[in-house]
């Protein structure tokens, strides 16, 4: 295990001081999370226009996502080598110029290598503005912070699609990127005002170069081999087994060097805590259903629905407005009530979601679709603030930023593997489910012939009104294969509840600020 530098408690942040910090790092985590999904609807327009296939065009998605993972176990290395607040201003004003640059890129290849470039000078900045939130506030407010800042991390997937969305049809792509610069460099401006003095004591350590080599060789080779394995299938290609076998190695070895590294770039000795391993892990899983689940509703509505990016965003949009008006009262009963309680309603909840979208039809409205996504927002408040306060919990605050960036780099990966596994198993479903369908579609079918007569009749060529029939056959397939995908979800979220429960309860502020008074 790294050991620590001397802690420096600075007393918190006081009115208008507190609240302009609050905003600043919010607003930065807001703008790094919002990236995570804002090309989410964007996809068909950005493929359209680099001559790609959609789903190529979701390396948009992952590129970013697994860079941005690789990236966060680093920050307790390197907010010991240059300090929390210079790296979190560094951080956001890197992010801002990869952002410019990727509204600028010329062709996929190019943007995809700058979405990675974007994701990994954006790692720091999740954990940091958690670690910099939570020194701002006394320990006594500890939940009402850790609830400021999960407002930002809920609602800016949610945002993403509706902003995304209204952006691409409205005016283009590009600026789906251009937005993040006037907020970075408010935040990064107004953090460096308000935190400057309060900047954390630095020492030189020796970068793990091995064990960070060996992160971004298993968890990269795991994320493509997600990626390629649909187009690929599977392991029928000789790429894929190869990218398998040497994420597993990778991981293996990362593994080993890393229990045995004087300085190492993740500190695995955090899961030896019973909770930091289970909350981290629930997290994890929960947030990789979520977010595999908020890229297919809009690719869905899109493609096979008939929804533009606009229309597609609205219908996600009004997610954000229950989870805006409970996590504050979250985050302020989080001391009064065991945790894991309101744990296990999220994931209650989110069972109940997922299993009502299970049953949409193609005849599903806008009513019909939003009526989940709003209930969702229930979800998503208790979600995020009691599995951080597990988490967390019995942690002294100098292992803080160590845990935070470990248990974000769990839940960003998941994030990124849930995208890609809700997106294959999806077209996978769908394949199956169009084979079923097109044995029921044949001339010997009174249906069959009634449908094509009609076609017929309304001025369709033979070869058009079989073209028409397919397309309605592809339309069920892909609507049946995607109440697979939210049936199972809803499944997983109530398979994970007694995970909850093994942990150990959490008093109030355990996972928040002075951890080490809330340990048990």
């Amino acid at each position: 295990m790294a050991s620590a530098p001397t802690h420096i408690t600075h007393a918190p942040l006081e009115g208008s001081a507190r609240l302009w910090g609050t905003i600043a790092l919010s607003a930065a985590t807001f703008m790094n999370v919002l990236d995570t999904s804002i090309a989410n609807v964007s996809l068909p327009a950005i493929a359209g226009d680099m001559g790609v296939s959609p789903n190529q065009g979701t390396w948009v998605i992952t590129s970013f996502a697994v860079a941005n993972a690789i990236a966060v176990p680093l920050t307790g290395w390197l907010s010991q080598r240059f300090g929390q607040v210079r790296l979190f201003v560094l951080s956001v004003l890197l992010f801002v110029m990869a952002s410019l640059l990727c509204g600028l890129a010329p062709n996929m290849t190019t943007l995809i290598a700058l979405r990675a470039l974007q994701g990994f000078v954006a790692g720091p900045m999740i954990p940091l503005s958690q670690t910099l939130l939570l020194s701002s506030y006394p320990a006594a407010l500890a939940g009402l912070a850790m609830a400021m800042w999960a407002i930002t991390t809920l609602v800016a997937p949610v945002m993403g699609p509706l902003l995304g969305g209204w952006i691409t049809d409205n005016i283009s792509w590009p600026w789906i990127f251009y937005i993040n610069i006037p907020v970075g460099l408010l935040a990064a401006g107004a953090s460096w005002v308000l935190y400057r003095k309060r900047e954390s004591t630095t020492r030189k350590l020796p970068i793990d170069s091995i064990g960070l080599a060996l992160l971004v060789v298993w968890v990269g080779s795991l994320q493509i081999m997600l990626d390629i394995g649909k187009e690929y299938d599977w392991f029928h290609s000789a790429e894929v087994v190869a990218l398998g076998v040497v994420a597993l190695v990778g991981f293996v070895f990362f593994l080993i060097w890393e229990l045995t590294e004087e300085h190492p770039v993740v500190d695995l000795s955090l899961f030896k805590r019973r909770n930091f391993w289970l909350g981290a892990t629930t997290t994890a899983v929960g947030y990789g259903l979520f977010f595999g689940n908020v890229v297919l509703l809009p690719l869905w509505l899109q493609q096979y629905m008939g929804y533009t990016a606009t229309e597609a965003g609205i219908v996600l949009a009004p997610v954000g407005l229950l989870a805006i008006v409970l996590s504050p009262v979250v985050g302020k009963n989080i001391g009064k009530v065991d945790p894991r309680k309101f744990a296990t309603f999220a994931f209650i909840v989110f069972g109940l979601v997922l299993w009502m979208r299970s049953n949409f039809n193609t005849q599903a409205d806008v009513a019909t679709i939003l009526v989940p996504t709003v209930i969702q927002g229930i979800a998503m408040a208790f979600f995020f603030i009691p599995l951080v306060t597990i988490t967390l919990s019995g942690l002294t605050p100098d292992r803080i930023p160590a845990a935070s960036g470990l248990s974000n780099f769990v839940r960003i990966t998941a994030g990124a593997f849930g995208t890609s596994i809700a997106t294959t198993e999806w077209e996978n479903r769908a394949a199956i489910h169009h084979a079923q369908l097109a044995e029921s579609v044949n001339m010997g079918s009174q249906a069959t012939q009634g449908a094509l007569s009609g076609l017929a009749s309304a001025g369709l060529s033979p070869q058009q009104a079989l073209a028409t029939i397919n397309r309605l056959v592809d339309q069920q397939a892909f609507m049946l294969a995607a109440n697979d995908i939210f049936y199972v979800s809803a499944l997983m979220f109530l398979v994970m509840i007694p995970l909850v429960w093994f942990t150990r309860p959490a008093r109030a502020g355990a996972g928040s600020a002075d951890a080490a008074a809330g340990a048990h």
